[in-house]
């Protein structure tokens, strides 16, 4: 079962860019540009389509979405440490239920000069992944970030090394609109340090 807070996957508005291979770090001008592009993108979308999670009378408030400058450092290498099985997380959710997501594995990677590591997931039961969800959690988190946390997508890749760009960390669509229902990062998502990249707290808290 599709996730709804995964639904600007299936509309295919960022995760071209989101999209994780191995590689160098990008280029600063021509990357910024494109991230740009891709929020200008994403305004649209939540301002204009039937599908926005944003309620049409918030939308002048909560638009356009806040986000922090665009930083090439928090666009990272990691590798994907698969796990032989997938164990079950059963992750609470912003209304009250339980989800559950099963771990693919753990990536690695180091972030000014520390080792850190985040689970990627899928939701019990998926056979064919085509997107990996990573939840996470810092030290921004309820204060300039979602309080419930943000998400990465990432594209399986054959070589399992991947890029995490924090500067594509987006809100759970529950920070929009109450009705939706968010899994909350776990607690080995949960990073120690600031990351003060990707997408800021709305304005004003979730429409009902």
């Amino acid at each position: 079962m599709t996730l709804r807070i995964l639904r600007l996957a299936a509309l295919g508005l960022l995760l071209a860019q989101a999209a994780c291979t191995s590689g160098p770090s990008p280029d600063t001008e021509g990357y910024t540009d494109q991230v740009m592009a891709d929020r200008a993108t994403k305004d649209q979308f939540m301002g204009t389509d039937a599908e926005s999670p944003i309620p049409a009378d918030k939308r002048k408030t909560l638009l356009p979405l806040k986000y922090y400058p665009v930083d090439p450092a928090f666009s990272i290498p990691a590798a994907l440490k698969l796990q032989q099985e997938r164990p079950v997380f059963e992750m609470p959710t912003s209304t009250g239920t339980v989800r559950r997501m099963q771990l693919v594995g753990v990536l690695e990677f180091t972030l000014q000069g520390q080792k850190m590591t985040l689970g990627a997931f899928v939701e019990d039961g998926t056979r064919e992944i085509s997107t990996l969800f990573v939840p996470f959690a810092d030290q921004t988190t309820g204060k300039e970030t979602y309080s419930a946390g943000r998400y990465l997508d990432l594209h399986p890749t054959v070589t399992g090394y991947y890029t995490i760009d924090f500067n594509r960390a987006y809100n759970p669509y529950c920070a929009y609109n109450s009705s939706y229902e968010c899994p909350f990062p776990p607690p080995s998502n949960r990073l120690k340090v600031p990351i003060p990249a990707g997408e800021k707290v709305p304005e004003q808290g979730p429409a009902a």
